[in-house]
């Protein structure tokens, strides 16, 4: 086993049984909440997702060509959790951008006083 593969192991630990406690995770939540979580907030944030994720997989226009993308399992997996880490961070530093705007806001108003 190479060096990089030991490093995923390491960091996802027993994978059937991580695996297994995530999904019944996700299967205990309310519909509501997948669906508030599978949608970003913004229009931006979505855009930057779709192109991060039309930029690992190709940028082929459906319309001229036909793609078709074949894949492991495995590396689907990782494509999936490399899409739900730039959202976590694309989210976090959108909520960041708010909070610092409305902390600015507030500020102003403030000093207007």
């Amino acid at each position: 086993m190479n060096n990089a593969s030991n490093q995923v192991s390491e960091f996802f630990g027993n994978e059937a049984e991580s695996g297994s406690q995530f999904w019944q995770y996700v299967q205990s939540m309310n519909p509501e909440t997948i669906a508030q979580l599978s949608k970003p907030s913004s229009s931006e944030v979505f855009q930057v997702m779709e192109r991060n994720i039309m930029g690992l997989l190709g940028n082929l226009p459906p319309e001229h060509f036909g793609v078709a993308i074949t894949t492991s399992r495995e590396h689907l997996g990782r494509l999936l959790a490399s899409a739900m880490v730039s959202g976590y961070f694309l989210r976090n530093a959108e909520q960041r951008m708010v909070f610092e705007r409305s902390l600015q806001a507030s500020e102003a108003v403030s000093d207007a006083e």
